[in-house]
């Protein structure tokens, strides 16, 4: 059997995941307890190819960290975690202290709770996640957290209130526009009536996390992340939700919100009416301009599951693209590749091949494989003109094509990100201008 690795990997281990997950929630403070450098590689090897976002308060290169060395290995690491604790408890002022585990803390045995408790017992909001690393890539890490948070912090409402939901199925970092996306998802349902607890803004209270039990639906933007925590604070707090894939655009807008607003019971048509035809008053513009100057483009998506749908979707059926290959670039089970191939083929307008495939540097071959540059006879089809949306490592693939590149999945390096998103009526046209302006800047 060949064996095959990957060289440049597009996510963590666990632990990385729950890092960026407790470092973006508001009022939090991660402790992590595992062995010396996990902090500072993530900071570097994930936050860096976040579009640069490395820094933050207590988080990235500033985070606390036990740092066991061989002596805790072999004594064990309980009082090391204890001593950390109370150190951060004096230097780190925060409102939840979570403590994260490594793979070599977990492995020793650390009895992580059993340490918690005595923090409890004199008031000390603080809870631990078993993060080991070896548990799974960063997605499981995000998993991982909000399932020990719904089960430990979150508190039990008296009463649902109507038409407040909570958001899941974003990573911080992992995607790289999470905050913008997030925001995006929050202004779209908001426009409808329904307010969103989306957690991780700027803008965002912990409390927003601590009293999330009140709302009366979870709605999970993806096919596969966030749903072990969904089916939790469904099973704990008799919250119902519904998976719904990344909205991006005017026709995958208005299919989330009226699936939502379905699930509410409330009627959303006056809005989503309004907002299409904003979305369509704003393109029309561009519409000499793209059939005079050719825009048109046969597409390669590569990215994780949430991006590979909805950007594959996006081009299809809103910017009128021919997307021939999305490569999902995810740890897959056979079940959840199957849920991600219904929901790519649902309501899009091209016919396009999906592989599965954690190498994003095989991309060009799968395309080598599907594409017969001969099948119209004697008139060689190349592919061209073409687009790559994929990630900063698919800029060699693009050249290799001789077509335009866009990087709108992890790992982005050679973009900057701060606010930006592509989610909503609004996140579909920031996505147009930029894939269009890239046919245009070499002018």
């Amino acid at each position: 059997m060949a064996e095959h690795f990957i060289e440049r990997p597009r996510y963590s281990c666990a632990l990385g995941g729950a890092f960026f997950t407790s470092t973006a929630l508001p009022e939090t403070v991660s402790i992590v307890h595992s062995g010396s450098g996990c902090a500072g590689s993530f900071a570097w090897g994930q936050n860096g190819g976040s579009g640069c976002q490395v820094g933050g308060h207590c988080a990235a290169l500033a985070a606390a960290g036990t740092n066991v060395q061989e002596h805790e290995v072999v004594f064990g690491g309980e009082d090391r975690l204890k001593e950390e604790i109370e150190g951060t408890l004096k230097v780190l002022d925060g409102k939840l202290y979570l403590v994260l585990t490594g793979c070599v803390t977990e492995i020793i045995g650390d009895d992580v709770n059993a340490v918690i408790n005595e923090f409890k017992e004199v008031g000390v909001e603080i809870a631990a996640a078993l993060t080991g690393g070896f548990k799974g890539s960063s997605y499981k890490g995000y998993d991982i957290v909000l399932k020990a948070l719904i089960k430990d912090f979150v508190k039990p409402a008296l009463e649902k209130i109507p038409n407040r939901v909570n958001i899941f199925g974003i990573v911080p970092f992992v995607d790289p526009f999470w905050r913008g996306n997030l925001e995006g998802i929050r202004d779209l349902l908001r426009g409808a009536g329904i307010e969103a607890n989306v957690f991780f803004t700027p803008d965002s209270k912990l409390a927003d996390l601590e009293y999330s039990a009140s709302a009366s639906l979870n709605v999970v933007v993806s096919g596969v992340y966030g749903i072990d925590p969904a089916a939790e604070f469904e099973r704990i707090h008799k919250t119902p939700y519904v998976s719904l894939p990344l909205p991006i655009g005017a026709a995958a807008s208005a299919s989330f919100v009226r699936a939502v607003s379905s699930a509410l019971g409330i009627d959303s048509e006056s809005y989503i009416e309004s907002e299409t035809e904003k979305y369509y008053k704003y393109l029309e513009l561009l519409t000499d301009c793209y059939t005079d100057l050719d825009f048109q483009r046969y597409a390669l998506v590569v990215g994780d599951s949430n991006y590979s749908v909805a950007v594959t979707k996006f081009l299809a059926n809103e910017i009128g693209w021919v997307p021939v290959l999305a490569q999902c670039t995810d740890i897959l089970t056979p079940e959840e590749q199957d849920r991600i191939k219904e929901l790519l083929a649902d309501g899009i307008t091209s016919d396009v091949h999906v592989v599965f495939d954690t190498d994003g540097s095989q991309s060009a071959v799968h395309l080598k494989e599907i594409w017969d540059e001969n099948r119209h006879g004697v008139y060689a089809n190349t592919f061209s003109p073409a687009f790559v949306a994929g990630s900063s490592l698919e800029r060699a693939t693009a050249e290799q094509l001789g077509a335009g590149h866009l990087s709108i999945s992890f790992p982005v390096s050679n973009r900057v990100i701060i606010n930006r998103g592509y989610t909503g009526f609004k996140g579909g046209l920031t996505l147009s201008e930029d894939l269009l302006s890239v046919l245009v800047s070499p002018r």
